[in-house]
């Protein structure tokens, strides 16, 4: 299976911003491990602090210029882009592969804004409040899909 992995703004700053909140191991040591979890499997990761360079990724991955799938499905974590970013949703909705959205932090149990997703819809679940973890939590849902 091959899985994308796309990170929205601000997680290049995972394991530096905001310990107390989002751990202070760093994103990429934690997908490097990932990897190492799932041989079987083949990723391709992403991250972009700019909203029109996810929604291109997204699209890039979704419809390659070939036809042929590149990507089994998907994993996101669009970070703020979460919480007011229809256009994310729309690329999202636009694309045929699975996608299952991600957070390291519960949404629910912080600031009232944070707790509302308009990109959760256009996905096919949403893993929230489990650290880093959720990423492996991600991966295994893929594979049942």
């Amino acid at each position: 299976m091959v899985i994308a992995v796309i990170n929205g703004p601000n997680l290049n700053l995972i394991g530096r911003r905001e310990p107390e909140i989002y751990g202070s191991r760093s994103l990429a040591s934690y997908l490097q491990e990932l990897e190492g979890d799932f041989l079987q499997d083949s990723f391709m990761f992403f991250q972009s602090n700019s909203e029109g360079e996810l929604i291109d990724i997204l699209h890039r991955i979704g419809y390659p210029e070939d036809g042929a799938p590149i990507v089994d499905g998907i994993i996101i974590n669009p970070g703020a882009y979460a919480h007011y970013s229809y256009a994310m949703a729309d690329a999202i909705r636009s694309i045929p592969q699975p996608t299952v959205e991600v957070h390291i932090s519960n949404i629910y149990a912080r600031e009232e804004y944070r707790s509302r997703s308009v990109t959760a819809a256009a996905c096919r679940g949403v893993i929230t409040g489990f650290g880093l973890d959720g990423y492996r939590l991600a991966v295994e849902a893929l594979k049942r899909f």
